[in-house]
């Protein structure tokens, strides 16, 4: 069992340590690590409840949050002055964005605190919560870290706070001087000269021409659609929208165009304050260490800024990913519940709470979220493809072509955007056994998106398993295999395509290849076995059929598996064309669920 999933044990990227320094680098082999636990609990007996100890690191481990929570306060009663049971329980409260609650244990370290990440993150949430800009500057100088790109930006945002623009600007040019955080200074820069009405001078860093391009987030790109706005030049900003979001209907862009149109100047409302910004640090770096880091780093910097600036949105959405991230998929959906039905990003939140809910294993009311939404947003391509995704992961391909038939009949103008659309329809209308509709979508797909692996193997894959058209099925699963050498489920199509053409020679090498890339897969090693039978080397056949048969296959393939260990596959396969029974079919080809 891993000690500790307090983000600190894990090594991190370069760029994330830049970003968010480490919580604990004196623990950063997890030997030592454990080595550490094993010694606190002989302590935690001699001194207090080791029992509560012992069940608040499992809780933590898992990243159950308020379980993690309750037993660390119970195992603080016993030994309240414990610091390993303090950072264990600000960690823990951090993680459910209980910043007073963290504040009050952090301040229990005492002089150690200065020097505890988890706990910075308590102070600067409550300090910057209260306006008490001194405070976080005062500390900074101090010596109190969080991260080093984090605490030049509060800091320069604090100074804004007091008043102290020039200090402020200093500040952010420093960032944008750090090597590799140039954008990220910039931008900041030109948030705070909004704030402080300098709309020319942020749109000059925001356009590129101050200091070069700078790639924008969605948030930065309102930001400097309002900014425009306040020039004057709706006109532009309406450009910018389009140009970047598309045209199809979107709530909250769709208020924003209306205004636009209408020619109303659009207040700087993204960041209204010091406050606000330095919600926008915390934002900003909890994006960027997504993918990069543990998810708990990215969840401890959204909550920070969810405290701060309850009017962000994508805070709050990052939040919840972070949560399914971690797996705890039952607090990811009571964050998505946080959205008000009035909120422009109230769909965006009820299509990740059916993602948390079906993770969770609520299938059913995963669908019954999305299936509301589609008859409360009607307009939305978004909402009826991802109702279209989730019923054709549950086999209800008829109901998904409905969906999905809905979601394009709303597109204006299909382009290259739009493959994933018809590839999903079309294998719907596969399984749904109605081939040229299925053969037409997975085409067009290929016509918007030329090239795609998986367009080209299911296309391909298909038609071999029809019999169809055998020769461009071979190219086509070929061509997916340059594009993608070792995707196994690909290299399992072309040795496929081989058996199923009789070149059992030519499908034994791609066959092994795809074995070594898909080990535990039931259909690959089946067929492993199937090609192993049809070269002579039955022993290594039945090996592999046992295999398969231990990896969990579908009934019907696992029958079938049995029925060839009975008699072996030359009878199998004559029992199908001339017995009672149907042919099995073969391996489905994998698809894409994203």
């Amino acid at each position: 069992m891993q000690a500790t999933r307090r983000p600190a044990l894990a090594a991190l990227l370069m760029t994330a340590a830049l970003v968010a320094g480490a919580l604990h680098p004196a623990a950063a082999q997890e030997a030592a690590a454990n080595d550490q636990v094993t010694a606190e609990v002989v302590t935690a007996g001699a001194s207090g409840d080791s029992g509560a100890y012992l069940a608040a690191r499992v809780a933590e481990s898992e990243n159950d949050f308020r379980a993690a929570a309750a037993w660390y306060e119970r195992a603080l009663l016993a030994d309240p002055a414990n610091p390993s049971l303090i950072e264990g329980a600000i960690y823990a409260e951090l993680g459910l964005g209980n910043f007073d609650k963290a504040r009050v244990l952090a301040e229990g370290l005492g002089d150690a605190a200065k020097d505890n990440q988890l706990a910075g993150f308590a102070f600067d949430a409550t300090e910057a919560a209260a306006g008490d800009y001194a405070a976080l500057i005062a500390a900074a100088a101090d010596g109190r870290k969080v991260g080093p790109l984090l605490d030049e930006l509060v800091v320069a945002w604090a100074k804004l706070g007091e008043g102290r623009m020039a200090d402020a600007l200093k500040d952010f040019d420093a960032v944008s001087e750090m090597h590799g955080m140039e954008a990220v200074g910039l931008y900041h820069k030109a948030l705070a000269l909004a704030v402080a009405g300098d709309f020319e001078g942020a749109e000059k860093i925001l356009s590129g021409e101050a200091a070069g391009p700078i790639n924008l987030n969605r948030r930065g790109v309102i930001a400097r659609v309002q900014i425009l706005s306040q020039l004057e030049r709706n006109a532009d900003a309406l450009v910018l929208l389009d140009q970047t979001f598309g045209t199809e209907p979107e709530p909250a862009l769709d208020a924003l165009r209306a205004r636009l149109q209408a020619g109303e100047p659009l207040p700087f409302a993204m960041i209204p304050d010091a406050r606000a910004g330095i919600a926008e640090v915390f934002f900003t770096i909890g994006t960027l260490l997504l993918g990069e880091s543990d998810p708990a780093y990215v969840l401890m910097h959204s909550r920070v800024a969810n405290h701060l600036d309850p009017a962000n949105d994508e805070a709050l959405l990052l939040t919840a990913q972070a949560l399914e991230d971690l797996e705890q998929h039952d607090l990811a959906v009571e964050t998505y519940a946080r959205f008000p039905k009035n909120s422009p990003a109230f769909y965006s939140a009820e299509i990740g709470r059916s993602d948390a809910l079906y993770a969770a294993g609520r299938k059913e009311a995963a669908i019954e979220v999305l299936q509301a939404l589609a008859r409360g947003y009607p307009e939305l391509v978004v909402v009826h493809s991802s109702l279209a995704d989730i019923l054709r992961r549950e086999d209800r391909c008829a109901e998904a072509v409905a969906s999905y038939d809905a979601a394009l009949a709303l597109v204006p103008k299909v382009d290259q955007v739009h493959w994933t659309l018809f590839f999903s329809r079309g294998i719907c209308h596969e399984k749904l056994k109605t081939w040229d509709k299925a053969e037409a979508d997975f085409r067009r797909a290929l016509d918007l998106r030329p090239g795609q692996p998986q367009v080209l193997n299911y296309l391909g894959y298909s038609l071999v398993d029809r019999g169809l058209k055998l020769d461009e099925a071979l190219e086509l699963i070929q061509a997916a295999v340059r594009a993608e050498p070792e995707a196994g489920y690909i290299i399992d199509s072309l040795a496929w395509a081989y058996f199923r053409l009789g070149r059992y020679e030519e499908a034994l090498a791609p066959m092994e290849k795809a074995s070594v890339l898909e080990p535990v897969d039931p259909v690959v090693t089946d067929h492993l076995g199937d090609v192993y039978w049809m070269v002579d080397r039955k022993r290594e056949a039945e090996f592999q059929w046992h295999r398969a048969l231990s990896f969990g296959p579908e009934e019907k393939e696992a029958v079938r598996i049995r029925r060839k260990l009975e008699v072996g596959l030359d009878a199998v396969m004559k029992e199908e064309v001339t017995g009672p029974t149907a042919p099995s079919p073969s391996m489905t080809p994998v698809e894409n669920d994203n």
